[in-house]
């Protein structure tokens, strides 16, 4: 896999290449960019990348002193995106929502179009499911005793964890690649706990989400209809906050729509992308 230097550090990419409209694809907490493993093959007409995020199953750590709040994850997104070059860019982000806050930051400018799906968004940083686990990490030691929850059932597959993301299930061998970074270095540990304590209060993501309203570029918000951790509320709230949105609403899926339904995710993009 290439990787890219930015002021943070080294990030890990794919990209299909070609000629085609450039899609790049934000990825969920412990998860790298075959989150979208099953939509791409999907997109042979698009030039597809997929970075692997400061999230916690990135394989090399950022500089100790780096910024992995929310807004940092998404500075360091729009560093990787000037790093390659890109223009107008179709940025795709399901389960984590922080890359809307390139808007807020006043780093969107490479960004063409914007796809929410069942995402993060307003102050359900984390979600609910995921609260327990960042209250952990605030604790000594709890960035290891919660990578050490890792390949338990219970972490995997009960709907009060991970098992609330997919509705059909992912598999474990995926789980173990995703995981396996921060069970094995404590550097990477580090970094995930910096993420998961870094949420702002719920008051300063009201006041940045309101912000997003500047974005006039076009809005496709793609949400489940059984969501199980991002409401679907919040599906309706996003369409009025941008002045140029439409939204689809999937049926038969949880948060993660590329696992779920990949060719209702795909045939979207291709809608909205042209």
């Amino acid at each position: 896999m290439p990787t890219v230097q930015v002021p943070a550090g080294p990030i890990a990419y794919e990209d299909t290449g070609g000629e085609g409209p450039v899609l790049v694809f934000g990825h969920g907490l412990l998860m790298d960019g075959r989150q979208w493993r099953k939509v791409i093959p999907l997109l042979p007409e698009y030039r597809c990348i997929t970075p692997t995020l400061l999230l916690g199953a990135h394989v090399e750590p950022m500089h100790p002193d780096v910024d992995l709040t929310e807004q940092g994850v998404a500075r360091i997104l729009a560093d990787f995106l000037d790093v390659l070059g890109l223009e107008e860019v179709t940025l795709v982000l399901n389960d984590w929502g922080g890359g809307q806050f390139l808007i807020s930051e006043g780093r969107a400018q490479r960004v063409g179009r914007l796809v929410l799906a069942s995402c993060t968004a307003f102050d359900n940083y984390p979600p609910e499911p995921a609260r327990p686990a960042a209250l952990l990490c605030r604790l000594p030691g709890g960035g290891w005793l919660l990578s050490r929850m890792f390949g338990t059932k219970f972490f995997r597959h009960s709907r009060r964890a991970y098992g609330a993301l997919s509705k059909t299930g992912l598999p474990d061998a995926l789980y173990d690649e995703w995981f396996r970074p921060a069970i094995e270095n404590a550097a990477i540990r580090r970094d995930l706990v910096k993420f998961a304590t870094g949420a702002p209060s719920r008051r300063r993501l009201l006041e940045l989400s309101d912000q997003l309203r500047t974005f006039t570029r076009p809005v496709l918000v793609v949400w489940a209809r059984e969501d199980q951790m991002m409401p679907l509320e919040h599906a309706d709230r996003l369409v009025e906050l941008f002045p140029d949105a439409a939204k689809l609403i999937i049926d038969d899926s949880w948060t993660l729509i590329p696992e779920d339904q990949p060719r209702a995710m795909a045939e979207a993009l291709q809608k909205f992308v042209g």
